[in-house]
């Protein structure tokens, strides 16, 4: 974990790169409890965890000190707690889920079809938006080069138009940049922050 300091001047430059109408969401799924307190330090606003039991030991310990956005797996019964503490869930991916959920969500589009990602077909997203749904998610398929993505993000961007849906999350520390060049709302990035 870096310094309160260095995560700051490393924040700066994501926000700089990607422009102040993009929220950078610092994913925090490895971050320990005790070292939440130098993100706060350096100035994070906004953290995305991805496990429900996660969410509510660092919220008890920082409670509305940061913004809370839950990104992983959303299973329903974990609901009740994203509901209490949460502004933002970025994996929707369930009608069980939707019916439970009191709080905004974007729903994930598992783009590549790949079986080891979660999220909908494209051509089920219809289907989420009688729900709190605002927006969408996607991660791209792994690759070496950030400039890959581009395509699969522009296809996210061009889904969420279709079907008059504005917020975007896409892009991680890999790819944030191009994610941001094609519309992204929502970067959640860690290791370029921390590591």
């Amino acid at each position: 974990m870096q310094s309160p300091e260095v995560i700051r001047e490393r924040l700066a430059d994501v926000q700089a790169r990607v422009g102040n109408e993009v929220t950078i969401v610092a994913a925090t799924k490895y971050v320990a409890l005790p070292d939440m307190a130098a993100l706060l330090e350096a100035g994070v606003t906004v953290v995305g965890e991805n496990r429900a039991q996660d969410l509510e030991a660092k919220h008890a310990e920082y409670g509305d000190a940061f913004r809370w956005h839950f990104i992983g797996h959303l299973q329903s019964n974990k609901v009740k707690v994203v509901n209490r503490i949460c502004e933002l869930v970025h994996s929707l991916e369930s009608t069980s889920a939707a019916e439970r959920l009191e709080v905004p969500a974007l729903l994930q589009v598992n783009l590549a079809g790949e079986a080891s990602k979660g999220g909908v077909r494209p051509d089920e997203i219809g289907g989420y938006l009688g729900y709190a749904v605002r927006g969408l998610s996607a991660m791209p398929p792994a690759a070496a080069e950030p400039e890959a993505s581009r395509a699969w993000f522009r296809e996210l961007r061009q889904l969420a138009e279709r079907h008059g849906l504005a917020e975007l999350s896409m892009g991680t520390s890999q790819d944030y940049r191009i994610a941001a060049e094609e519309g992204a709302t929502f970067v959640r990035v860690g290791s370029v922050l921390f590591l």
